[in-house]
This record gives C-alpha cells, sequence and structure tokens, in this order.
C-alpha cells in the first residue's frame, strides 16, 4: 500500500470489498506498506493499519532496515511480518556486512514472532543462505517471474498435488 492509497481513499472499505468480492479469507491476505506511510500520518497510519487488522488481515513492513526509524515502527504498528530489502540481499554474498545485516534482521524478526521475508532472491547461494539463516519466506527471480493468473492456477495445482497440506 503506498501513501497515496491511504490518503486519497478509504483502505479499509477497500479492502473488505476485495475480500467480499473474491470470498478470499482475511487471514490468507498480506499487505505491503511502505515506511513513507507512517512518516505522513502517524496517527491516521496507525488507526488504518489496526482497522485493517481487524478485518484479520496481515501486514508487513515492506523494505526493512531502509529507513531510519524502522525499528521503532515495530514496536509501534501492529505488523504479522517484515520485508527484506531486496538491496541486503543482493550484496549479501560479496563478503562484506551484508551478511551479517541480514542475519540480525531475521534474529531480529524472529525475536519479535515477526514472519521474516527476503525479497529479491536472485542465486542459489542467496536462497542457500537465507535457507541457513532460517529465513521464514523468500521471494524472487531465482523462484519465479511474475505470471499471470491463468499460469499461475496450473502451478499452485501441481504443486498441491507434490507436496499436499
Amino acid at each position: 500500500l503506498s501513501p497515496v492509497q491511504f490518503a486519497r481513499s478509504d483502505v479499509v472499505e477497500d479492502v473488505r470489498e476485495a475480500l467480499i468480492q473474491t470470498r478470499l479469507p482475511a487471514s490468507r491476505l498480506e499487505l505491503e506498506i511502505t515506511e513513507n506511510v507512517m512518516l505522513i500520518d502517524v496517527d491516521g497510519a496507525l488507526a488504518t493499519m489496526n482497522a485493517l487488522k481487524e478485518l484479520g488481515v496481515r501486514l508487513n513492513m515492506d523494505d526493512f532496515g531502509t529507513g531510519y526509524s524502522s525499528l521503532g515502527y515495530l514496536r509501534t504498528y501492529p505488523f504479522d511480518g517484515i520485508k527484506i530489502d531486496k538491496r541486503f540481499i543482493s550484496s549479501m554474498s560479496g563478503g562484506g556486512n551484508d551478511r551479517a545485516v541480514v542475519q540480525a534482521i531475521i534474529n531480529l524478526g524472529k525475536a519479535m514472532g515477526l514472519t521474516v521475508t527476503a525479497e529479491g532472491v536472485e542465486t542459489l547461494e542467496q536462497l542457500d543462505f537465507l535457507v541457513s539463516d532460517q529465513c521464514n519466506e523468500v521471494q524472487g527471480f531465482y523462484l519465479s517471474r511474475p505470471m499471470e493468473k491463468q499460469a499461475l492456477l496450473p502451478l499452485l495445482k501441481a504443486s498441491h498435488d507434490e507436496f499436499p497440506v
């Protein structure tokens, strides 16, 4: 969700209506919120996020680690998860401190009971690091390029047949 969506529309009503129309269980919907949303209207953002949580949707802080006060937001706002910015993931195998930063974010998220997602995974080496560091979720081109719904449904069916829940 962008700051514009928070400022110009009734996000809660839009989400409620989308859930009703699609019959998607609210617990299956994860909304990603950038730090800029919280910088514009602190009280309004908190009220909107609490109302979204009341609907039952999950809230994730997108691009965690790039803002100057992300840690404070984790304590103030009702987030369910954090997404590690792809810039940390892309340079993680370069031998610098980025791997340590990624490990620290994963540990912080786990300590706070948050789901940690790494975005921008593009290589097997990155995936191996994240698996060994016990990151909860990954996303990126290494796993799949974005695809249309028509291509996704057969993939989900094949995945369910291979790994039934």
